[in-house]
Order: structure tokens, then C-alpha cells, then sequence
């Protein structure tokens, strides 16, 4: 066990895959540059040479392409694309070739993928570096989608989405990649599928992923001190979801309140709330809310994009709402030090 950040387990993830296993290979734009892809990928090509570790061209439709065929044919690549939003060009390789393959062949042959797509925020990025599409690729058939939040998870979710038989959508919100916490040694692996409880209360269920349930943490903690107390469940796999933590949490606290990184409209929190207003409908003694970024594209500006992201104080209130008392959310407001639009003092820029 070592204290390092997310992004060091992520390389530790990628090294420990590299060194297990010879068909695994790791390329992208950028993943040999001195800096590494914000450090995730540094010098693994010395370690393990650039027929296994190399960069590509800018041609994203073309190396998921390239992806897509060296899975079919036997190996187990990890690709890397520097924001999600430049995924983009290359969906019709994701959508109808990786996630159908398995489906067309009758079961009979796998695409063993993983797709590595990190989301940007802040530092004026603008509406075309900064979206969280998760809800895109869970609405697809035969995609794995992936969003860590600790560095545990995020080796113990890399290496599982390795070693999965499926494509799988790998999400890393930037944000994350300085955080800093305990992580396994050597083969540790985190089943998709799985999530986890982060904070056991009575009164709501909050259920958040990646950035947003490290809001939610700092919102259970401010909320506790007012006698609020929070079950903050965070998804880890958005595809596929662990139903049954979430319903046995809502059965008990009879609250739900779904935090979500993408838009509102069609988005993951609208379909925890759909599944749990079907199965737990009996259960609820208050109507299920939902979290989301506005539908509208996040501005370079500053200046607008200042109550845009859904925050601790955003959560903390609504859950005041959910539970029909009166909560001061100024605390929370007042306790943040650092610009809105850059994640705290320890994380000067996004390269």
C-alpha cells in the first residue's frame, strides 16, 4: 500500500497490465511527450519499448480504428484520448464496430478495449474541452463505461476494464488526477459494476460519481454538523450500475437525491431517478431530485461559468429541501479559497 495520486495509479495501473500480459498495448496522442498525458503515461515506453507504448497522429477516428482491429485480433490495447470531446470524431468506431462486434459474432468474439477519455473543466476550456458525454456511451449497447474517484479506483478499475472481455469507456475527470490517496500494490483490481458506499447516513441518499462525489463528501460533512446525515453513494460504473446498493440505500433513507457531471436533459441522474421511482416508489417519503450542469454548453467566460458546475452548496441545499429543513450553505461558499474554475491553490493549470 502507497500514498500517490490519481494520476501515478493510473500509470501504476497501466505498468502493472504491461508487465502481466504481452498483448497489452498502451498508445495516444501524446502518451510518450515529456509530460505523459498530465503524467499518466510517463516514460512507460523506456520501461517497456515503443512497439508496445507509442504516440499516434492526430487522427482520432483513425487510432480508434486502429484500437478496434488489434483487439479482434488478439491484443488488449489501451487507448488514450487527452479530452473526451476529441473522442468525438471517432464514434462511429466506438458505437458500430467496438460495442457491436461481440453481439454480430454470435458471443463468439470479443473486443477487448479499453478507451481512455479525460474530461476537462475550468481554466476557460470552453464548451468544446469540457463536456462529460458519459451519458452517451451508457446509452449504448455492449459498451463498459468506467468513472473513478479515488486513487484506489482508479488502478483497481483500469486494470479490471484491462482484463475485461468488453470494450470498455474509461473516464477520468482532470480535476482528479492530483488527488492523492492510499493505493494496492500490485494486481489490484476493482469489479465494474461495483459501487461503493463513501459516507453511511439515514436522512437522504446522495449517489454522485467521479469529481462530483468528492462534492458530495464535502456537502455530508457541512450537512452532518446541521443534524443532516447522508448515505453518499459513489457509482464508479455508470454502465453497468449497482442497482441494488442504491435500492437498498433509498429503501432505508426513503430519500434520493442523483448528482450528475453531464446536462440535465437525458442524462444518468434522470435514469437513477427513473429506476428507483419505479422499484422503490412505496419507499419515497419525498419526490427523488436530480443535480445536473444547465442545458446549455460551458462558456469560456469566467464570468459564466461562476454558478454553472454543481457544487458542495448546490447539494447541500437541496438536500436541505429533500428533508424539509433549513440549511446554511454559506460555510461551504465561504471556505472556498481558490477561483471557481480551478480545483484548489495545489493545481495551478490543466498541463
Amino acid at each position: 500500500m502507497a500514498v500517490t495520486s490519481f494520476a501515478s495509479a493510473i500509470r501504476d495501473g497501466l505498468a502493472t497490465a504491461l508487465a502481466q500480459d504481452s498483448s497489452v498495448i498502451v498508445y495516444g496522442l501524446g502518451v510518450t511527450d515529456p509530460k505523459g498525458v498530465f503524467g499518466t503515461t510517463m516514460d512507460l515506453h523506456k520501461t517497456f519499448g515503443t512497439e508496445r507504448v507509442f504516440d499516434m497522429p492526430t487522427s482520432e477516428n483513425a487510432m480508434t480504428g486502429v484500437a478496434v482491429g488489434a483487439a479482434i485480433g488478439g491484443l488488449r490495447p489501451v487507448l488514450t484520448h487527452q479530452r473526451l470531446d476529441f473522442a468525438l470524431l471517432s464514434l462511429d468506431q466506438i458505437v458500430n464496430n467496438a460495442a457491436k462486434w461481440h453481439f454480430m459474432f454470435g458471443g463468439k468474439r470479443a473486443v477487448p478495449l479499453t478507451i481512455r477519455m479525460i474530461i476537462g473543466r475550468g481554466w476557460g476550456q470552453g464548451p468544446t474541452h469540457s463536456q462529460s458525454l458519459h451519458a452517451w456511451f451508457a446509452h449504448i449497447p455492449g459498451l463498459k463505461v468506467v468513472m473513478p474517484t479515488t486513487p484506489a479506483d482508479a488502478k483497481g478499475l483500469l486494470l479490471e476494464s484491462i482484463f475485461d472481455e468488453d470494450p470498455v469507456i474509461f473516464l477520468e475527470h482532470r480535476w482528479l488526477h492530483n488527488t492523492v490517496g492510499e493505493v494496492p500494490d500490485g494486481d489490484h483490481r476493482v469489479p465494474l459494476g461495483s459501487a461503493r458506499r463513501l459516507r453511511e447516513g439515514s436522512d437522504v441518499t446522495i449517489v454522485s460519481a467521479s469529481l462530483l462525489s468528492i462534492e458530495a463528501l464535502h456537502a455530508a460533512e457541512h450537512l452532518a454538523r446541521q443534524g443532516i446525515t447522508c448515505d453518499v453513494i459513489d457509482l464508479r460504473s455508470v454502465r453497468p450500475i449497482d442497482w441494488p446498493l442504491i435500492e437498498a440505500s433509498v429503501r432505508r433513507t426513503g430519500r434520493l437525491l442523483a448528482v450528475d457531471l453531464g446536462y440535465l436533459t437525458g442524462g444518468l441522474a434522470g435514469e437513477i431517478v427513473a429506476r428507483m421511482a419505479t422499484t422503490c416508489w412505496s419507499d419515497f417519503r419525498a419526490a427523488p431530485q436530480r443535480l445536473a450542469m444547465p442545458d446549455v454548453p460551458e462558456a469560456t467566460s469566467p464570468a459564466l461559468t461562476k454558478d454553472y458546475h454543481v457544487r458542495a452548496e448546490h447539494i447541500a441545499a437541496a438536500v436541505g429541501e429533500l428533508v424539509g429543513k433549513p440549511v446554511d450553505v454559506q460555510p461551504l461558499v465561504a471556505a472556498r479559497k481558490h477561483p471557481h474554475d480551478v480545483p484548489g491553490d495545489w493545481f495551478k493549470g490543466p498541463f
